[in-house]
């Protein structure tokens, strides 16, 4: 007897093959757009690192030094309802509404749900009314997409924000022979505090035919819009004055006198270091503004620091800004950086710090400017691994051929 033909079984198997191979495929090119490409341990450091940003948002507002005179759970109840109330004052007034609207739907859902017993005699848990079980899923998908709106008007009008306070700063460092330059920023949001710039400014008052490069980085205090607004307010100011025949001290006291008008009180100060290069002679003239003394890396391998400095602009009008000097050599690197670099954390919630910095930079190296900042970049960021960033970052290198 001749055995039946066994066409169809395989041609099933191929068919669930071929079902199962699409739908896997479909899944794999699902996950990789949820995830953009990142890996499951990436995903997960960058989520706890959100929540414990939403977390420290919240709890700003909440009276600790009240709760801790509560205790057991009465202490848990008002910790929990002290949140609640941060998150709900969030929202609008017409949102918090519909919030509690959506809440009160999924307890009477709760509330609804009854148990009985079975012929068998076993308990069971019939589900609640199911319609407000779906007005309540229903009701805050809408408000989570309402947030999303906002959220997404928000980041597209950030991100013109970004385009304009990215044209107020250098795209690249000016040409100047024997002077090599290399400077980076990272905002810790999409808009950010720190300024740079490089570029050469004559004429000089005592010899007009001479030019000077000119240096700075500032930091103003705060972060996100604040900070970028009042930034670009400094930005025009010193490009203005800059224009002028003025020497440094009177450059910087003009922009004291602008920041102390518009610093709201001294609040809005903002620190910064600004240096005028003669690249024929090499001499170096420096005032520091309340901020991170600049690292002068000699060729030899030794560290100085540019410690010459006096208050923030914007917190006293009158005040007298003295230069410092310093003669560069050829090999001499000088990298002026905001507090951001020092002050970046890890995971371990542990400072990059100045020391760190300085180990970094003692080795001699015939690297250029440029290659220096990558290397400098890329330690902060082995240091910092995926922790969330809580300040502006930026780093001028200069490097004397």
């Amino acid at each position: 007897m001749s055995s039946l033909p066994s066409s169809g079984p395989e041609k099933f198997a191929e068919k669930a093959s071929n079902f199962f191979g699409r739908m896997g495929a479909s899944l794999e090119t699902f996950w990789q757009r949820v995830t953009e490409g990142l890996e499951v341990q990436v995903l997960w450091t960058q989520f706890v690192a959100e929540a414990r940003a939403s977390y420290s948002l919240y709890t700003r507002e909440v009276d600790w030094a009240a709760l801790e005179r509560e205790s057991g759970a009465r202490r848990v109840f008002r910790t929990a309802s002290a949140l609640f109330w941060a998150m709900l004052l969030k929202l609008s007034p017409a949102r918090r509404v519909f919030l509690l609207i959506a809440l009160a739907l999924g307890v009477l859902a709760l509330t609804s749900a009854r148990i009985e017993k079975t012929d068998g005699g076993v308990l069971t848990q019939l589900p609640g009314n199911f319609s407000f079980v779906l007005l309540a899923l229903g009701g805050l998908v809408f408000l989570l997409a309402l947030e999303l709106a906002d959220r997404v008007t928000m980041k597209r009008d950030l991100e013109i924000a970004r385009e304009i306070q990215r044209w107020l700063v250098p795209a690249v460092p000016p040409q100047v022979p024997g002077v090599d330059i290399a400077f980076a920023t990272r905002p810790a949001n999409t808009v950010g505090g720190d300024y740079y710039d490089a570029f050469l400014r004559g004429p000089h008052p005592t010899d007009p035919a001479a030019t000077r490069l000119f240096l700075v980085v500032a930091d103003v205090a705060g972060k996100s819009v604040p900070a970028a607004l009042l930034m670009a307010t400094f930005q025009a100011s010193l490009r203005s004055l800059a224009l002028t025949p003025g020497s440094l001290p009177e450059l910087v006291a003009g922009l004291n006198r602008y920041a102390c008008a518009h610093s709201l009180g001294g609040r809005r100060f903002t620190t910064a270091f600004f240096a005028e290069l003669d690249p024929t002679t090499r001499a170096l003239t420096y005032i520091g503004a309340g901020h991170n003394a600049p690292i002068l890396r000699r060729t030899s391998g030794r560290l100085e620091r540019l410690e010459a400095s006096s208050l923030p602009l914007g917190i006293d009008a009158q005040v007298r800004y003295e230069c410092g000097t310093a003669t560069l050599e050829a090999g001499d690197l000088l990298v002026i950086f905001t507090d951001g670099l020092v002050d970046a954390v890890n995971a371990k919630d542990e400072d990059y710090s100045e020391s760190r910095l300085l180990e970094a930079l003692r080795p001699a190296s015939d690297a250029s400017a440029a290659q220096t900042l990558k290397s400098l970049m890329g330690a902060v960021d082995a240091f910092v691994g995926q922790a969330r960033q809580h300040d502006d970052i930026t780093c001028l290198i200069l490097r004397v051929g």
